[in-house]
C-alpha cells in the first residue's frame, strides 16, 4: 500500500514493526525485529553502534525497504517508496548526519522538495514567515534568509529539528537530536517534544545520552546485534540498567582512573595569545606530555574554531611552539608533519570521505609511508586490519565505504586516521559524538593510554561530565576568550557552567 497523498496532519501514528529482517548483500543486520509503538508517547530507542537502530528507522521512514517482514501504520501494512511517500503519513526522520544542502539558506533547506507554489511561481514570502516560525520553535537565532554554510554545527541540527517540524510530523524519529546542542537548548528541544506528545504526536528518540532518555522519554526500547532485547517503562529503569541491557553485560566505572604527568617538563604545545578574527581573541594555554587538557564553553564561544586557526584552517595570528619550538601551521598537512593530529568534531562533513573506502581513509593523513612512489595497496590493508581489531571497528567487509559504518564506527575509523601519523600532540573535538556507552569507555581508555605513552590531548567536548572524568585541567571560553582554567575540586559542572555563561569570572 502506498501512502502519497494521505493527509499528514492529525494525531499521533501507531506503528509496528513485523518480524522485520533486512540484509545488506550476505550480511544480514537486522533479524526479525518486532514490537509495536502506540500515538502520544516518548519511546527511548537504545542499543550499541552497529546494533541495528538506524537502520530499522530508516525502513520505517522510506530510506530503506525491509528484506522480509512488514511495517504496518495504524493497523495497515505499508510499503513506502521513498522518505517522501513516509512524509506523506506524517513519519519524519531526523537524522544524526546532517541532511542540508550547505549553498541553500535555510528556508531553501527547510522547504527543500516541499516548496510552496503561487501559480507557476515559487510562494517566497510565505516559506520564509514558515521557516521563521519553524526558528523561533528550536530557538535559532538567524533569519530564514542565512546560507546553511555560515551556520555552525550546532546551528544546523537545529536547522534539522525545524525543517522536521515544517513537515507536520505525526511520528517523529529522532536520531541523536542533542549531539550538539547547549544545556539551554536541550532544555528548549525538551520542551517543545513535550508540546508534541500532548498534541498525540509519537516521538522515537534515540540517544546515548541516558541522563536524557531517563528524563524524556515514557518507556525504552533496546537492540542489541539486530535483534529486539528488551523494553520497560522508563520509570523502572536505572541509567546502570539500560547500559547494561544495551551492551549484555555489566558497565564498569566509565572513566579509568587519572595518571599523574610531568607537571614540570616542556610544553608539548604552547599557544600564546591567539586570535581568530570574529571568534576567539587573545587565548594563551599550554599542554605537557601525559597530560589530557579540557576545553568547555558554550556554543559559539569560539573552542573550535580557535584550534582550527591554531592548525592552520582558517585565519589566525598569535604564537604556537611544539616542544619548545615555534612553529607557523599553515595547513593541516603542515601541522600533522610538525607532529599535531586532529579530530575534527564534523565526522562526515570534515572527518571523513565517507564515500570512500575504509583503507584511504585511514591512510590519507599519512599517505606518504604507502606511496613510494607507488601506492602498496597490500601494506594499506595490513594496516587497515590492524586498524579495525585495535580499534574495535565493526565492519562487514574490508573493501566496505565509510558510508557503510554506523556513526559510532565512522568515530572509531576517524580516531584511527587521526593517530596513525604517530602524532605528538592530539586534539579531539567532541571525541564521543554519536557514541553509545559501551565504545564511549573504550574510547575513553584508548584517550588514557595515549595520554600514558607521552602524548600530550586536548579534548573539546559540550559534555561536562566527559571533561570532569578525563582531564587533569579544564579551559573555559566565553564569547572568544579563556575566561578560566579548573583543576581538583573546582572541576565540577556548577562551576564551569558560571564560568561559561558569564555568572562568575577568574582570569584564567
Amino acid at each position: 500500500m502506498s501512502a502519497t497523498g494521505e493527509n499528514a496532519t492529525g494525531p499521533g501514528l501507531s506503528v509496528a514493526f513485523d518480524g522485520i529482517v533486512k540484509r545488506f548483500g550476505p550480511v544480514e543486520v537486522l533479524h526479525g525485529v518486532s514490537f509495536a509503538l502506540e500515538p502520544g508517547r516518548v519511546y527511548g530507542l537504545l542499543g550499541e553502534n552497529g546494533a541495528g537502530k538506524s537502520t530499522l528507522m530508516k525502513i520505517l521512514a522510506g530510506y530503506e525497504q525491509p528484506s522480509e517482514g512488514r511495517v504496518l501504520v495504524g493497523g495497515q501494512p505499508v510499503a513506502f517508496s521513498g522518505s517522501r511517500d513516509a512524509e506523506a503519513r506524517g513519519i519524519v526522520l531526523i537524522h544524526q548526519e546532517f541532511n542540508l544542502a550547505e549553498d541553500l539558506t535555510i528556508a531553501g533547506n527547510i522547504f527543500l522538495g516541499h516548496e510552496r507554489r503561487k501559480g507557476w511561481l515559487l510562494d517566497e514570502a510565505w516559506m520564509r514567515r514558515e521557516a521563521a516560525s519553524a526558528l523561533q520553535q528550536v530557538g535559532l537565532d538567524r533569519t530564514p534568509d542565512t546560507p546553511v554554510r555560515r551556520l555552525i554545527v550546532a546551528e544546523k541540527q537545529l536547522v534539522e529539528i525545524a525543517k522536521a517540524l515544517s513537515r507536520k510530523a505525526r511520528l517523529l524519529i529522532m536520531d541523536e537530536p542533542t549531539a550538539t546542542l547547549t544545556p539551554s537548548e536541550v532544555a528548549r528541544l525538551f520542551a517543545l517534544i513535550e508540546r508534541m506528545r500532548a498534541a498525540g504526536v509519537t516521538i522515537i528518540y534515540i540517544s546515548h545520552k541516558l541522563d536524557e532518555v531517563e528524563r524524556i522519554t515514557d518507556e525504552v526500547i533496546v537492540m542489541r546485534d539486530g535483534k529486539l532485547v528488551g523494553r520497560a517503562p522508563t520509570a523502572s529503569l536505572t541509567r546502570p540498567a539500560m547500559a547494561t541491557m544495551m551492551v549484555g553485560r555489566e558497565i564498569a566505572d566509565l572513566f579509568p582512573a587519572k595518571e599523574s604527568f610531568d607537571a614540570a617538563a616542556v610544553p608539548a604545545l604552547t599557544v600564546e595569545n591567539f586570535t581568530v578574527p570574529g571568534w576567539a581573541r587573545d587565548v594563551s594555554f599550554s599542554v605537557r606530555p601525559g597530560e589530557i587538557l579540557g576545553f568547555a564553553g558554550l556554543v559559539g564561544a569560539g573552542r573550535t574554531e580557535l584550534f582550527e586557526g591554531i592548525l592552520g584552517l582558517r585565519p589566525g595570528s598569535g604564537q604556537v611552539a611544539l616542544a619548545g619550538h615555534p612553529v607557523n601551521l599553515r595547513s593541516l598537512g603542515e601541522a600533522t608533519r610538525q607532529g599535531l593530529s586532529y579530530l575534527s568534531e564534523d565526522r562526515k562533513g570534515k572527518g571523513l570521505h565517507v564515500d570512500f573506502p575504509l583503507a584511504p581513509n585511514l591512510t590519507l593523513m599519512a599517505l606518504e609511508q604507502y606511496a613510494r612512489p607507488w601506492l602498496d595497496h597490500d601494506a594499506e590493508r595490513k594496516a587497515l586490519t590492524q586498524a579495525v581489531e585495535t580499534f574495535g571497528i565493526r565492519t562487514g567487509s574490508l573493501s566496505a565505504r565509510a558510508a557503510s559504518l554506523s556513526g559510532g564506527n565512522q568515530q572509531k575509523l576517524a580516531l584511527a586516521k587521526v593517530l596513525h601519523p604517530k602524532p605528538r600532540v592530539l586534539i579531539l573535538d567532541e571525541p564521543t559524538r554519536g557514541v553509545d556507552v559501551g565504545a564511549k569507555r573504550e574510547i575513553y581508555v584508548l584517550i588514557h593510554q595515549l595520554a600514558r605513552q607521552g602524548l600530550a590531548v586536548v579534548v573539546i567536548s559540550s559534555e561536562l561530565i566527559e571533561l570532569i572524568g578525563l582531564a587533569h585541567r579544564v579551559a573555559v571560553m566565553r564569547a572568544g576568550r579563556l575566561v578560566a582554567t579548573v583543576e581538583g575540586a573546582e572541576m565540577t559542572e556548577e562551576t564551569m557552567i558560571a564560568h561559561a555563561t558569564g555568572a562568575r569570572h577568574v582570569a584564567a
